[in-house]
């Protein structure tokens, strides 16, 4: 009944595109992309497609030259320290009367004039950038009411336009045929991205195979799978001489952060792991050859987050060879490559208006959705926790070996608040068990550590606590929502969209 139902599906969303509205349609060939120059899951914008084997070979020594500068600058400590500073990303999905994927991304960015809300790889998804502040006092509450108020204005352009956004993992209502390259926003970055990683795979396709509760085998001749996934990305500027306590804290902190945010069960109508994203991101990027380049890592940090960067230019080739006209010390070749290294914990250098380096944490994990509460929550979660473990006596890592801080991620990426998660004590415990009795009061001194607001603690609190206390995450409630009504994922979509606007946090949420 399932298989019969989701080729039905497929139909109907086909045929949903062609009503969308006319009018965006017609404008939509007359109207150009905004050109902003962007820092978002692709990277920023380039001027080239196609590249040629000089452009290849200059850009490697522009590379290895700024990786041996960057070098100099740890070394040398030439890194600001702002303290710590939290930032946000949120990707999301523009949709139909119908919940099915509106691939119009170029009109609706244009009707809405902001330069913080941005295109992503597909024509149907964009992201939102919210500004950076320090997480003390009310920081938490700035992000959230920022990110609220520009998805006000996006549902207000969307509605203009005869259709919606939705920020959840994975859209139960997508289906494989609408992620093809004429969905693909009007990008230089994304399709020579596209040629790279067919070139390198010597044309081949890139095939997608997950194992959960159903199969999934799909195979693309382009990149477009990844646009499946959407992320809400949270950001920690870390002070230097805290960087490699705070990474490593950072990989420990993702299986549990996981457990707790999981929101994509369902991947074109097939009911796969409690957070499908993870697997669909990592094999929708797959090269095909070396080092995979969405990965959770190859171990912890030692003495300094230049490893990582030092790994990018060893271990990883060059994708995009676009030559930049920007001085060595601006680090634009080694950024952008790094742009194209998908760690789930990824080490960023950023540059304020003065052109003073800082390091920060971008943690990827986090799908997005369901409701701004309970992202921002994940986001305090993942600092608070984050901070507690990089500030204890004993060093984390070294009681919880590197394998095993993967295998927690994979098995919560899988089963979420069902798995079991080996912990620093060496002991096996149930997710929920160890979250409510020990990892939430971790996290609360965290974020009181940091100077958090007590109110806003509180709130966030109590919002991580009844979610993990009733076991109902995003990933959770989509399957009981499946279980009483059937898998009509056109229709799990619309009543998803309801509770998201209703604002309660998904553990109050009713089937």
């Amino acid at each position: 009944m399932r298989a019969h139902w989701h080729g039905a599906s497929n139909l109907i969303c086909a045929k949903t595109y062609s009503r969308f509205n006319e009018s965006v349609i017609v404008a939509r060939n007359s109207i150009h992309l905004l050109r902003t120059k962007i820092n978002h899951t692709m990277g920023q914008e380039i001027q080239h497609q196609l590249f040629s084997e000089e452009d290849f070979s200059l850009f490697q020594q522009r590379l290895c030259d700024e990786t041996s500068l960057l070098g100099q600058m740890f070394s040398q400590s030439r890194f600001i320290n702002n303290g710590y500073v939290g930032g946000l990303e949120l990707e999301a999905c523009l949709i139909d009367a119908s919940m099915c994927p509106a691939p119009f991304n170029s009109v609706f960015l244009r009707h809405l004039g902001d330069s913080n809300v941005v295109p992503e790889l597909a024509a149907f998804n964009f992201e939102i950038n919210v500004e950076p502040q320090p997480l003390s006092g009310r920081g938490i509450n700035k992000l959230q009411t920022e990110l609220e108020n520009t998805w006000s204005r996006c549902q207000s352009t969307s509605a203009d336009m005869g259709g919606d956004v939705i920020a959840i993992g994975v859209l139960p209502s997508l289906n494989d045929e609408a992620l093809n390259l004429e969905n693909m926003s009007e990008s230089t970055r994304y399709r020579a991205l596209n040629e790279q990683v067919l070139s390198i795979r010597n044309g081949r396709p890139i095939t997608l195979a997950i194992s959960g509760h159903d199969n999934l085998n799909s195979s693309h001749h382009d990149v477009m799978l990844e646009s499946a996934a959407t992320s809400f990305q949270i950001h920690l500027q870390v002070p230097p001489d805290k960087g490699v306590r705070l990474y490593n804290a950072a990989l420990i902190a993702s299986a549990p952060l996981l457990a707790m945010s999981a929101n994509s069960a369902y991947v074109f109508g097939r009911d796969l792991w409690d957070e499908s994203r993870i697997p669909l991101f990592e094999q929708s990027i797959d090269v095909g050859q070396g080092n995979k380049r969405v990965t959770f890592g190859n171990g912890y940090v030692e003495d300094s987050l230049l490893s990582c960067f030092e790994e990018n230019l060893q271990h990883y080739p060059v994708l995009l060879p676009d030559l930049l006209d920007e001085p060595p010390r601006s680090l634009a070749h080694l950024r952008l490559h790094n742009g194209t290294v998908w760690r789930w914990n990824r080490p960023l250098i950023g540059f304020d208006q003065h052109r003073r380096a800082h390091l920060r944490i971008e943690n990827r994990v986090v799908p997005a959705g369901p409701t701004m509460d309970d992202m921002l929550a994940n986001a305090a979660f993942f600092w608070g926790l984050t901070y507690s473990l990089a500030n204890q006596d004993i060093a984390p890592e070294t009681l919880l070996g590197f394998e095993q801080a993967r295998t927690n991620f994979y098995q919560t990426a899988q089963h979420s608040l069902g798995s079991e998660i080996v912990w620093l004590d060496g002991e096996t415990h149930d997710a929920r068990r160890l979250l409510v009795d020990n990892l939430l009061s971790m996290v609360e001194i965290g974020l009181e550590s940091l100077n958090i607001d007590s109110s806003d603690i509180d709130h966030y609190m109590n919002i991580l606590f009844e979610r993990a206390d009733k076991g109902q995450n995003g990933a959770r409630w989509q399957r009981n929502w499946v279980a009483k009504y059937g898998p009509d994922m056109n229709s799990l979509s619309r009543v998803y969209l309801e509770m998201q606007k209703s604002g309660q946090p998904v553990a109050s949420w009713k089937l």
